[in-house]
This record gives C-alpha cells, structure tokens and sequence, in this order.
C-alpha cells in the first residue's frame, strides 16, 4: 500500500526507538500546566519527606487516564496515614503530559526539579520525549503501563507488566485453538505495524496460520468499509468459525458500532481483543450481553477485577477517595498504579530509615536483583537488563504473564484459571 499517512498511534504502543544520546544534565523548567502537589496529602520537600511523581494523560481527544494519578493520590494518603514509609512522608507531584510530546517532557523535567526519587505508574506515549530528561538525572521509571516500546528497552525502566507485546502473544495463542481465518483490525501507523508480528507470534505457537492485515485510519468516525471486509475475510473457510480481532486503541468501539450492524449477515464470527482496548466500562456502553462483545476473549495483565487479590486496593480507594469518580478500579491503568506502588514502597523500605532515600539508592536497589511480591497480582517481580527476551528488543520485559477473560452474559469474567507465560511465545517473534 503506497501514499498512506504514517502517524504516530494515539494508543497503541511500539513507537520508534529513539537516539541513544542522553543529555547529561536537564536544565529546570516552569511549572507545566495540569502539574501539582497533592493538597492536604503531603508537605514539602525534605529530610522527612519521599517525593516522587505520577503522570498521565487527562482532558484531551485521545487515551486519558485521570485514575492513574488520582490513584496515587489516594495511596499517598493510605501510606501517611499509616506513618509514611519508614516514617517519611510521601510526596506525591502529579502531572498532565496532554497526550502530547511537549507535555511529556515539562512534566519529567518537573521531575527533576522537584528531586523525585522515582516516576512511579504512569501513562505516556511520548518515550522518546520524557525518557531522555529521566535518564539525564537517574530518575527509575517504575510500572510504565507499557504503551511505548522505551519502557521494555531503558535501563532505567521497571516495568510490571508486559505490555501490549504480552496481550496480543497471548491472545493469538487462544484464538490458535479455536478460530478458522482470524483477522487483525489495525492503526495504519508506525506503531500499528509492530501488532502482526506479536499476534502472529501466538498464533503459530498454536499451530494456525498468520492473521490477515487489515489496515485502518486511527481517527475514524466509522469503519463500515473496514467491518465487511474483515468479517469476509474471517468467513473464507466456512468449515471453521472465523475471528476478527480489533486493536485500534480508544477507537475499537467505534470501530465494534459498525461491526456490529454489519455482523447480521455474518453470525458465525466471534471477535477477540486486548484490555486497554476494551474494559467493562466498553462492554456495558456497547450493550452488554446483547452487544458486539459477547462470547469475546480478551487477554489481560492481572487477574479480573473481582478477585479477592485486588480488596486491599479497593479498601484504600473507598478509604482515601470514596467520592473521586476517576477511580475505576476495573481499570487496567489504576490497577498497573496500584502494582508500582507497591513495588516502590517494598524498595524504599528496604534501603531503610538510616540510609539516604534519593533515586540513585532505589535505582541501585532494583538493578541489584530485589524481588517484590505483589500479593499474587504478578508473578514475583525482579529486574534483569539481560534476559530471555533481550534477542527481540525487550531486555526489560520480565513479567510475560497474561490471564485469559471472556465477556458472559455481559460480564468480563475469568476464561481461564491464573495465568498465562508468553515467554516461549515471544522469543519467536521477530519485531523489528
């Protein structure tokens, strides 16, 4: 296909790695707009005081994430009312990077300003931009919500899940079992052409054939066109039940309002997809158990939001922000915050009281091999640069597990019993 418009994705992760140079020192900035300092939740900076920072996208016409940092917000709360860690308050500064480059980069060059120790579950597609401004002052970059390829690259990345590579391995493997001809519904970006391989990755693993490619705009008002060719394309054996499975980020609805009007004339196509595409919240606007994503599978990174591991989390949310409407526990970003607190709070209590908290002391504390358990919610978390998966470009990827979901009778409910390893998976696939 020639003459297309390549952009960046508003959504999906993979963006082009970046220049390897690094500045040496970050200059100060002013104050970014939609940055602040928990009110009434933390105080100034200092000997007593653990600052660090969580961003995220928020009143823009792309992805938001407002839970993300209101998360943090509510877990600042629940740790100094405990006594702060080791008896240090934690400081929280929060962030809008606006979904957009600029914005990235003032809220990490915030950052350094304010002496954060780390930046800790976040949401930004602009890698290329905040990573540098970290990487220049030693700041860990701790439960990124793997929307950018950076965060399974950058030595001073953390990540606790595995990212959209995870999602669609695993999601490809499943279909593997059970789907004639899948079709794979993709941004027709950059970013959108690392998704075959990964899902590819999982469908050979199963022994089934590669998914058809089927490209589309990223900011569409309608797929019509996109719809019929895909449940065509998914019908071709009529021996087997095709699949059809969208990836087009916060445009997947749009994308599943014109699939559902034209599936009338196809019945037997059923459709997979991966959470951060779809969630409850999707599910119950598109109809529920009458609407498109009945019967779907979808692969996710933790457990459903039902689960017992996931009480404690809501207990300190109905605590700390009962009334904040942000707050979507069910929410794959709040989840992944949840997760990179707990990591960092397990770090910052191991470097202990009478030690120096600063980011080179919790940046040394991870690459010197700590483990984290996270009540269940991963595997135990531990950070190698060197690992199976470096010889494909993700070093820093070492959580490669992902659960299974199925909507039933309108509800995201667990297919399959713990997790998925999609480790074995992805040292097949050849992302360039």
């Amino acid at each position: 296909m020639t003459g297309r418009r390549r952009t960046r994705s508003t959504f999906l992760p993979f963006v082009t790695r970046r220049a390897a140079a690094v500045a040496a020192m970050v200059t100060c900035a002013a104050l970014a707009a939609g940055c602040g300092v928990v009110p009434g939740v933390t105080g100034g900076a200092g000997d007593d005081t653990i600052t660090v920072m969580t961003w995220a996208p928020s009143d823009t016409n792309a992805t938001d994430k407002p839970g993300m940092p209101a998360l943090a917000l509510a877990y600042a709360r629940h740790v100094n009312a405990q006594g702060g860690i080791d008896g240090r308050k934690l400081r929280v500064l929060i962030c809008n990077d606006h979904n957009d480059s600029v914005g990235a980069a003032k809220c990490a060059r915030r950052a350094v300003r304010e002496n954060a120790v780390a930046v800790v579950g976040s949401y930004s597609q602009y890698a290329g931009s905040f990573f540098p401004v970290l990487e220049g002052a030693g700041i860990p970059y701790i439960g990124g919500y793997g929307a950018t390829n950076d965060e399974f690259t950058s030595p001073l990345s953390y990540p606790v899940n595995g990212g959209q590579p995870a999602l669609l391995a695993g999601l490809g493997k499943e279909l593997a079992r059970g789907c004639g001809p899948v079709t794979l519904v993709r941004p027709d970006t950059i970013a959108g052409d690392e998704l075959p391989t990964l899902i590819n990755a999982g469908l050979e693993a199963g022994g089934h054939a590669s998914a058809a490619d089927l490209h589309a705009a990223e900011d569409a008002t309608e797929y019509s066109a996109q719809a019929q060719r895909a449940l065509r394309q998914a019908t071709a054996d009529p021996a087997r039940k095709g699949c059809v499975v969208p990836a087009l980020g916060g445009r997947t609805s749009t994308f599943m309002d014109s699939f559902r009007r034209t599936r009338e004339d196809f019945p037997d196509v059923r459709t997979g997809t991966v959470l951060g595409s779809v969630d409850q919240t999707v599910i119950d606007a598109s109809g529920g158990r009458s609407g498109p994503y009945e019967g779907a599978y979808i692969t996710g990174w933790y457990p459903v939001e039902t689960d017992k591991r996931w009480d404690e989390m809501k207990r300190v949310i109905r605590e700390q922000a009962f009334a904040d409407t942000r707050i979507d526990p069910a929410d794959a970003g709040v989840q992944t915050t949840w997760i990179a607190y707990t990591v960092f709070r397990a770090v910052a209590e191991g470097i202990g009281a009478d030690e120096e908290l600063t980011a080179t002391a919790v940046r040394r504390a991870l690459d010197d091999g700590v483990e984290v358990a996270t009540g269940g919610l991963t595997p135990t978390l531990r950070w190698k640069f060197q690992d199976r998966l470096a010889s494909v470009g993700f070093p820093r990827l070492v959580n490669a597990n992902v659960t299974l979901q199925v909507v039933r009778d309108g509800r995201l409910v667990e297919a399959r019993e713990g997790f998925i390893d999609v480790t074995r998976t992805l040292e097949g696939a050849e992302v360039a």
